[in-house]
């Protein structure tokens, strides 16, 4: 794969370039490039008759809460361990700081055979609580070979333990992770490679229900962040007796509060420690580099991470960390507010990062829109991965009205797909026009394998509106691959294992993660496109403690599960 972020281009070249598609009074944000071909729709609305049929409730009442615009969360997950992903959707509930209301219910929906959903929430545990609901991670918390299950919101957060059938029973209390905050975004990560894996919890701010705001022109509207004192966000380590300890201040996290609306968990430094990667709202975005001994520092500025290329903090929502321009290293994707153009920054090796936006061709179709959920998924199985983006506004548009009525109208966007070539993205509406054209407020998007086809389909989110599935039909240019890292002692997928696959002289990267995007949760198997006419050499995985492993696959294989201590060690 070409290097195309080798040279910084500047904003006007970019501009003229791409013709600056989505810029003029004229254009349709993420219409497709002057010229570009079209094909038949690489992503396809399946909602209905899928089984899914979620609505999400804010609880809005014509009062403008903060929690409100923020959307909810996905999860693509298998709950139950039958080898295919089932649906989870967090609820909003009563408006934030009413007495006496019910919260909205959280919804399970398992996939059954012949890739229908059925929704067993109520037998699942998971129904909801009594906090705001917003984000979900999972992780297989105790290692007993199922994932669990931990809810953000506005209010107290809620660990929910899987018993082994896909039901859930509240262990909060037991396991001491519930203290209540505004948080949004968590991963689970083993941050100190003991084998047990710990969460990193991104929060936002001490919110008051009794503020009011209102735009430039006087009008009532959402408040920003930078009305309230930022929340520290929250570290826990988990000391693998079936509890967890806050260790926020230890580990210096508690240092330096920001509004931290994303949170990703990844080897950025290539040091074989896991840091986190934190997207602030209106605040300069963390770098926690990982020292060991359970301590991290903040080093986005000096790594070059922390703001915008005009050097002041932005609007970050949502993060993905991926390898965007095959050279091996982890790079991220930051969405931001209108104005300010999603970011990009590049990693140069050794966890140096430059802001990419610019080259990467990402300033004309994301500067008019706000965008919160993110994916890095190879669509079209290319070797690129492609982006796609939720957006949806947080302050309301125009002179529309914002009240009891129907407000959503003043925020909805429509989403994007951003097609890579070889590290420059072009917005395609055109390949994609179930999931771009609509408008919406989007917010938590999730990515896997949904239908067992080698490649990865959608799970939006969005406030105020139903959620919506997304099958993956784009033609395809190679083959899909999905390999499943299993460490047989812990008994699960091998969180933070480092995945390559050398194919055609090239090698490609992917991380064993969850986490990602805004308020959700992905498949946890990680997937590679590739020339279908080229058998692949081999896969390397190197595990959350260093050790490396190779193995052999076959040209039939679709879904690899490679089990550590079964390769051939490399030294």
């Amino acid at each position: 794969m070409r290097n195309a972020w080798g040279a910084r281009a500047g904003l006007a070249a970019s501009l003229f370039l791409l013709g600056a598609p989505g810029c003029g009074p004229e254009a349709e944000p993420g219409a497709p490039v002057a010229g570009a071909p079209t094909s038949r729709p690489w992503l396809v609305d399946v909602t209905q008759g899928s089984g899914i049929d979620f609505v999400h409730e804010t609880g809005a009442a014509g009062n403008l809460h903060l929690p409100e615009i923020m959307g909810g969360g996905a999860a693509l997950l298998d709950v139950d361990g039958d080898g295919d992903l089932d649906a989870f959707l967090t609820n909003g509930g009563h408006e934030p700081g009413a007495r006496g209301a019910s919260p909205a219910a959280n919804r399970l929906f398992r996939q059954e055979a012949g890739g229908t959903f059925v929704d067993v929430t109520a037998a699942s545990g998971l129904a909801g609580d009594s906090a705001y609901g917003l984000g979900v991670a999972a992780g297989d918390a105790d290692n007993d070979g199922d994932l669990d299950l931990y809810l953000t919101g506005y209010g107290a957060d809620r660990f929910y333990r899987n018993r082994g059938d896909g039901s859930f029973e509240d262990a909060t209390d037991r396991v001491g992770a519930g203290a209540p905050a505004f948080s949004t975004s968590a991963v689970f990560c083993d941050y100190d490679a003991d084998g047990w894996l710990d969460l990193y919890v991104a929060r936002y701010v001490r919110y008051d229900p009794k503020r009011r705001c209102a735009d430039a022109a006087g009008r009532r509207d959402y408040c920003t962040p930078l009305e309230f004192e930022p929340e520290p966000d929250l570290l826990l380590h988990n000391d693998g007796d079936g509890g967890f300890t806050d260790v926020t201040l230890r580990a210096g996290i508690a240092a330096r509060p920001a509004a931290g609306l994303g949170v990703v968990c990844d080897d950025f430094d290539g040091d074989g420690l896991q840091d986190f990667y934190v997207a602030n709202d209106k605040h300069a975005n963390q770098l926690w580099i990982n020292q060991g001994g359970g301590v991290f520092r903040d080093q986005a500025v000096m790594r070059g991470a922390a703001y915008g290329v005009d050097g002041r903090a932005e609007a970050g929502m949502g993060v993905v960390a991926a390898d965007l321009d095959g050279d091996g290293d982890v790079d991220l994707h930051v969405t931001n507010i209108e104005n300010e153009a999603n970011t990009v920054y590049r990693n140069l090796g050794g966890g140096l990062f430059e802001d990419a936006t610019a080259a990467s061709g990402l300033v004309p179709p994301t500067l008019p829109l706000t965008g919160f959920g993110v994916a890095a998924a190879d669509l079209d199985l290319d070797g690129d991965l492609d982006l796609l983006v939720a957006n949806g506004r947080v302050l309301r548009r125009g002179t529309a009205a914002a009240g009891p009525g129907d407000p959503w109208e003043a925020y909805a966007e429509p989403n994007l797909l951003l097609a890579n070539d070889s590290g420059v993205f072009a917005a395609r509406a055109d390949l994609a026009p179930d999931f771009t054209r609509p408008r919406g407020v989007s917010r938590g998007l999730a990515t896997g394998d949904v239908d067992g086809d080698g490649d990865v389909d959608l799970l939006l989110a969005r406030a105020q509106s139903t959620a919506r599935l997304y099958r993956n039909d784009a033609p395809r240019r190679g083959t899909g691959l999905l390999v499943r890292a299993f460490d047989p002692d812990l008994d699960r997928d091998a969180v933070g294992a480092r995945v390559s696959l050398a194919v055609g002289g090239k090698t490609l990267v992917r991380t064993v993660s969850a986490g990602g995007s805004y308020l959700s949760s992905n498949d946890l198997r990680t997937h590679f496109g590739f020339d279908g006419a080229v058998r692949p050499d081999w896969i390397e995985v190197r595990w959350p403690d260093g050790r490396r492993e190779r193995f052999g696959v076959e040209p039939a294989d679709r879904v690899l599960t490679v089990r550590r201590g079964q390769g051939r060690p490399v030294p």
